[in-house]
């Protein structure tokens, strides 16, 4: 499947800003099963540097900086894939490597990705493990279950004890919070799902980018519509990083995109930067729209 996708950004300040400087994680990146055809990226106004880098994480950043003074920065990047869809079968989740067994080998790590696969044990800026995290998901992931068919069950847990409600959490809204109040968005599900996994001694990192919304029967679907999604995904020996989406309660395939993955959104914030001599108030505009091409 072939998909385009049309990402704008746009922020409006109360008062010129002088000078800026920006990093974007805008760039959609390859995958296993995800290619980058093109992309383009248009910023107005014009910026007097930029270029295209890799992180840590081997996302695609884009830096630019804008020297004269403005009251409006858009940031418009198209970008067209080809996905190839994901289908596990139900005989490789039930037999994958068991939670204990991976454990075991993690405490011990013989292989580069064993020994990188255990950084997403730690704690990091948005995600500390605790006991109450660790409470509410070790039922789950038992020594004898399988780690794949353990994690379905859990995204499948979040889905139908969490409510989806954007107007109860922030960016900052701590996991235990998130936990008692039993409501938030893809992010915080992901967050969460992401702190229960490494409290019990599972590699988990956070995923984002895009999902394909389709219209109801008989109408048309909305040009920017769509919006950024975030997810996770657990670590396995045999199957490498393996994704799932608690706030959809499915195993992502051809209708998620992927921009970039880390330890938590702070890793992946598709734009941040700092403003010189001006700005005030600001307001943000989001507009994204998938297509299938």
């Amino acid at each position: 499947m072939r998909y385009r996708v049309r990402h704008i950004t746009e922020y409006t300040y109360g008062a010129p800003v002088s000078l800026c400087y920006n990093m974007a994680h805008l760039l959609p990146r390859d995958t296993g099963n995800q290619f980058c055809l093109n992309q383009k990226i248009q910023i107005n106004p014009p910026p007097v540097y930029k270029t295209e880098g890799v992180d840590y994480f081997g996302n695609q950043t884009f830096y630019f900086s804008i020297q004269e003074a403005h009251k409006k920065l858009v940031i418009d990047v198209s970008t067209d894939f080809d996905i190839t869809p994901l289908n596990f079968r139900e005989q490789d989740i039930n037999n994958a490597i068991t939670c204990g067994e991976l454990r075991r080998l993690l405490a011990t790590p013989n292989t580069p990705e064993l020994r990188m696969a255990k950084e997403y044990l730690l704690d990091s800026p948005q995600i500390n493990r605790s006991a109450e995290l660790k409470e509410y998901a070790e039922s789950t992931f038992s020594n004898e279950s399988s780690v794949l068919k353990a994690a379905l069950a859990f995204t499948h847990k979040i889905f139908t004890e969490f409510k989806f409600d954007p107007n109860t959490t922030t960016v900052a809204t701590p996991l235990e919070q998130v936990l008692k109040q039993r409501s938030g968005v893809c992010q915080d599900f992901a967050h969460l799902a992401i702190g229960c996994l490494r409290s019990v001694g599972i590699p988990a990192r956070y995923m984002s980018g895009y999902l394909e919304t389709l219209p109801p029967p008989g109408q048309e679907k909305l040009v920017g519509a769509d919006a950024s999604h975030a997810w996770f995904a657990v670590f396995t020996p045999e199957f490498g990083w393996v994704e799932f989406d608690p706030t959809n309660d499915i195993m992502p395939s051809e209708q998620h995109i992927v921009t970039a993955w880390g330890r938590d959104y702070s890793d992946v914030t598709p734009l941040q930067g700092v403003i010189f001599e001006g700005g005030g108030s600001q307001q943000l505009a989001v507009s994204v729209d998938v297509r299938r091409t």
